[in-house]
């Protein structure tokens, strides 16, 4: 039986980017941290960077809401 990685690659910003992006504070995505609402990955040096498709789920947690969608394509 052979195992196969997938490999996805996902876009990451950082505490503040991800603050300014949905309008709420830093310790606002600390908490979302802390409680699982948001993904995130420590890089080598220690930063915290978020994974932007976690900021917008719906409720059922698996797809981004419509005011999600539209401002992560307006960030490009």
């Amino acid at each position: 039986m052979t195992t196969r990685a997938i490999t996805t690659d996902r876009k990451t910003i950082s505490i503040n980017k991800a603050s300014d992006l949905v309008g709420v504070s830093r310790r606002t995505i600390y908490n979302w941290i802390a409680s699982g609402k948001v993904e995130y990955v420590r890089t080598a040096g220690g930063s915290v960077r978020i994974f932007v498709d976690t900021l917008w789920r719906s409720p059922d947690d698996t797809t981004i809401s419509r005011r999600g969608r539209r401002e992560l394509a307006a960030a490009g």
